[in-house]
């Protein structure tokens, strides 16, 4: 284990920086539990063996494409459930979403957290027609950890996975971790496990080429600290063809993004939306 950094402790823990983080997360969770009762949408489809392998998906109607979810929680924490309210504006905009589960960190690492995502969408192109999902044209989102995950599913040989990357015409990572090397320093490496520097860098998207020539939204909140909103200026400075520019949205903090993406009035929504126009 490496030593402490209190610096970057305090930096890199969100849960101590907005205090009001619990009930932030309860409002997610009453908002999407009402969601789930009245949506069209089929749960827990399986995407593998793990009890977490598992995915929902909310129906459109007249679906124009389909929108990807990862959810944030340090890869270590948080359910695919109480984030189902960020699919209601994108069905009721002509969007089908599915919002993807993966194992948990210290179960397994955080590279094998990516790997599950991987399987997911591989899943997901194979079966999605089935669950009339339209799979011919997808977008990634996510947010903290769900931001890194989507950054590394651009950041993966599709080809190499007999997908057709073409398929994902873009994506939106809200407060993501792009270098995990600080992460060595954290507390919540004792559940991450990263045992060296290059280790980080292996599952880091702001050391890897994107191999997915789609556009990627980059934001942050304006209220979050400056190690998170200086992660999201690296990856756009590290990927400057598919990250063009990074929105510091005033006003939200690392948990609010989340509400401010489920808005219709949002950059990051209306990007995505435009993807699919």
């Amino acid at each position: 284990m490496h030593p402490i950094d209190d610096a970057l402790e305090h930096q890199y823990n969100n849960q101590m920086l907005v205090p009001d983080h619990a009930n932030i997360a309860a409002r997610w969770q009453k908002d999407s539990s009402v969601f789930r009762t009245r949506a069209e949408s089929t749960f827990d489809l399986k995407y593998g063996p793990a009890g977490r392998h598992r995915l929902d998906v909310f129906h459109a109607t007249n679906p124009r494409g389909t929108v990807v979810f990862i959810h944030g929680g340090y890869w270590r924490a948080r359910d695919k459930a109480d984030f189902s309210f960020v699919a209601a504006p994108f069905v009721e905009a002509g969007l089908s979403v599915a919002t993807i589960n993966y194992r948990l960190c210290p179960d397994v690492r955080v590279a094998d957290v990516v790997d599950d995502c991987r399987c997911a969408l591989v899943w997901l192109l194979a079966n999605g027609a089935q669950q009339k999902l339209p799979v011919k044209r997808i977008a990634l989102t996510g947010n903290s950890a769900g931001g890194h995950l989507v950054a590394m599913l651009f950041a993966t040989d599709w080809s190499a996975r007999g997908v057709d990357a073409t398929v994902i015409v873009g994506g939106a990572a809200m407060s993501g971790v792009f270098d995990l090397t600080p992460l060595l320093h954290c507390s919540m490496n004792v559940d991450l496990r990263l045992t060296s520097e290059a280790a980080a860098r292996a599952v880091s998207p702001a050391y890897l080429q994107p191999q997915v020539a789609a556009p990627l939204y980059l934001c942050v909140g304006a209220d979050e600290s400056e190690a998170f909103r200086q992660q999201t200026r690296l990856l756009h400075n590290a990927w400057p063809a598919n990250c063009p520019q990074v929105d510091e949205v005033a006003g939200c903090n690392h948990f609010t993004i989340v509400n401010h993406f489920a808005q219709t009035n949002s950059g990051a929504f209306q990007f995505i939306d435009g993807l699919f126009s």
